[in-house]
């Protein structure tokens, strides 16, 4: 088969909502997540072994979960073939985008037609939730209910979105997630309500209304993130509303309507302040052979 090219996009979540600590030291979760189509691209190629090369800097290890998804779908399926894997990165690291989670789910997917295994979505979910908590969800894409540490995904019907505005503060905390989850502290605020409510309504009608958007880390963003606060007066000051944590941040989005607005935001963010933002709208789910 001749060289696989896939985008592995990143995401927002309109909602993500922390239930509690499971036994096995992992948190319980609730979320509607989207993709977007800020994406890095992935290009497989049949090599001997399995191999990486990424165009930034110190990427290119052996702890990129591109490689490693490669190598654990290597040794699982008992395949002797290899590859050589070329990674061209979009998404910001580090970011709450779900840019590592997402080149491990299109390394998946893409092995999934090089190597002809004839896996589905269910088949590679063991797999991929074994890389992280966010990589089920990009096995399937567009926009879904996440529950439990991530392994559970419930494909929506697309939600009304437009676009989005998304920021990535310059900003870096050790240990991000561990960091955050410790900060939240013993409460459960919602239980999932929002989310569940969220879910019905995208079922429903598709819109996503304001009041239904929640992240459980935007309640710690300003302890975890002290300089987070410059960047959300920024973007209220330009009119955004609705201000809301991608993942655990530092990365931000608001949904807006209309792109001339959008792009109008995104290039004062970048030349006013030299900021990186993206415009971004949601993806189609991932097509799987029936």
């Amino acid at each position: 088969m001749s060289d696989v090219r896939v985008l592995a996009p990143a995401k927002i979540n309109l909602t993500l909502e922390v239930l509690g600590k499971r036994a096995d030291g992992y948190h319980d979760l609730a979320s509607i997540m989207v993709a977007v189509d800020l994406a890095d691209e992935v290009t497989l190629s049949q090599g001997d072994g399995v191999a990486l090369e990424c165009d930034v800097p110190g990427l290119s290890g052996p702890d990129n979960l591109a490689l490693v998804a490669a190598e654990r779908l290597r040794n699982q399926t008992g395949t002797s073939a290899g590859v050589n894997i070329t990674l061209a990165k979009n998404i910001p690291e580090a970011a709450g985008l779900g840019g590592g989670s997402s080149d491990a789910a299109a390394v998946l997917i893409g092995l999934n037609r090089l190597w002809n295994l004839g896996m589905s979505a269910e088949d590679l979910t063991p797999i991929a939730v074994e890389l992280g908590s966010d990589v089920p969800f990009f096995l399937y894409g567009g926009t879904a209910m996440v529950q439990g540490r991530g392994e559970i995904v419930r494909p929506l019907p697309a939600a009304d979105i437009k676009h989005a505005l998304v920021l990535s503060p310059d900003i870096h905390v050790d240990a991000k997630t561990a960091t955050l989850f410790g900060l939240l502290g013993p409460g459960v605020p919602t239980r999932g309500a929002l989310t569940r409510k969220l879910e019905a309504r995208i079922r429903g009608e598709g819109d996503v209304p304001p009041q239904f958007l929640y992240n459980r880390f935007d309640d710690v963003s300003d302890e975890a993130y002290p300089a987070l606060s410059e960047y959300k007066e920024a973007l209220a000051a330009m009119g955004a509303t609705e201000i809301h944590l991608c993942g655990a941040g530092p990365s931000m989005f608001t949904l807006v309507d209309r792109r001339e607005v959008g792009t109008t935001l995104e290039l004062l963010l970048k030349h006013r302040y030299g900021w990186r933002s993206h415009l971004v709208s949601p993806t189609t789910p991932v097509q799987w052979p029936s």
